[in-house]
């Protein structure tokens, strides 16, 4: 693997009640890349994710034993500061989840609650800072007192992305994305995550194999809670070692 490691697990088992749904999981994610995690549905793609903002916490009857490290310090550790933690790893879920505010009450409420601008100035700065990063500046700009849900449900992702970047995260969790895009917004947005890379640590869940072959640098398949294969995706898609990998990638199964 090219690059230093920004997260690594290392024995990480993750268990609802007395269900095991992540066995064992020993990965690399790589700094400013695009990590790609496939597999079928209830794999356990989406819990692994959510490992590493320490989310699962949300769940009731969790219990989470191993170690996740984000630059060498386990944020399992039971003194770790969620709120940074989850700030520094910033997280896009399937649905666009903006708030029934306005677009700019949208961006400002994160600045607001982790104390990262002083002054209007500065909020505004930030948030068009942000809105470029997404694309969203130009066509916004004239607006921001709209409400948020009133834009299309690509603007909407594009801005639930920029409410993560504003914060200034190293690392930005995907949980299928593009899922309720069309085909053309989900070519956008995996052209702007292309163009983030230079600068953050993705790691997205996708159920879209080709999705994940455009857009990833590296590929992990999951099946039954387990990782049966991590590597650059091309080595993945074209040469697997594994052949349940194969099996997966040439739709016998998923």
């Amino acid at each position: 693997m090219a690059g230093t490691a920004k997260i690594t697990t290392a024995d990480l088992d993750l268990y609802y009640g007395d269900f095991p749904a992540l066995k064992k999981i020993a990965l690399e994610i790589p700094d400013r890349n695009v990590t790609a995690i496939i597999g079928p549905s209830g794999c356990g793609k989406s819990t692994l994710l959510r490992c590493f903002n320490r989310m699962n916490d949300l769940v009731e009857h969790v219990r989470v034993a191993g170690r996740i490290l984000l630059d060498g310090v386990n944020v399992l550790d039971p003194d770790t500061d969620l709120i940074g933690l989850r700030r520094k790893v910033g997280m896009v879920f399937q649905r666009p989840n903006v708030f029934d505010l306005s677009i700019y009450e949208n961006l400002h409420f994160g600045l607001r609650i982790h104390r990262l601008a002083d002054g209007r100035a500065q909020v505004m700065d930030a948030i068009r800072h942000g809105l470029h990063q997404v694309g969203l500046w130009e066509e916004l700009k004239n607006g921001l007192r709209r409400n948020a849900r009133a834009l299309t449900l690509e603007q909407q992702q594009r801005l639930c992305l920029a409410r993560v970047l504003i914060l200034k995260p190293e690392v930005i969790l995907l949980d299928e994305p593009c899922s309720a895009l069309d085909p053309i917004a989900t070519l956008r947005i995996e052209e702007l995550l292309r163009v983030l890379r230079q600068d953050y640590t993705l790691v997205i869940v996708t159920h879209n194999m080709q999705q994940a072959a455009r857009v990833s640098d590296y590929t992990g398949l999951l099946y039954l809670g387990e990782l049966i294969e991590f590597g650059a995706t091309d080595q993945v898609f074209t040469n697997p070692r594994e052949k349940l990998t194969n099996n997966y990638i040439s739709g016998q199964f998923g």
